[in-house]
This record gives structure tokens, C-alpha cells and sequence, in this order.
């Protein structure tokens, strides 16, 4: 499978709870951390859900 590199652009404050956990979920805790994961469909369908809070590349 192919990697993305996730990089948390926006603060997750006044943001519904389930965007939090969907973040902390995908290992992001505070403004611009970056993580690498594997992207498979669950990733893909947690970063859709919190696209306007993250930039996401390609490995």
C-alpha cells in the first residue's frame, strides 16, 4: 500500500467532537505535526472527513 504523509493545518478548536476524535484518531495532537500511515480505505475515509484541518502527500 501506498503512504501519505498527514500534516494537521488547523486548530481543532470549536470543532465538533467528532472531528477531535477523528484526529487524535489519525495521531494528530497539535498544529503542524505530521504523521505517515499506510492509506488504506479507514485513513482515507477519516482524512475525508477532517480535509479542511489537514494537508495530505504523497510518499
Amino acid at each position: 500500500m501506498a503512504k501519505i504523509k498527514i500534516t494537521q493545518i488547523k486548530s481543532i478548536i470549536d470543532r465538533s467532537e467528532r472531528q477531535k476524535r477523528t484526529m487524535q484518531a489519525l495521531g494528530l495532537k497539535k498544529m503542524n505535526q505530521s504523521v505517515e500511515v499506510e492509506a488504506n480505505a479507514a485513513i482515507i475515509g477519516m482524512v475525508r472527513k477532517v480535509n479542511h484541518l489537514v494537508a495530505i502527500e504523497t510518499i
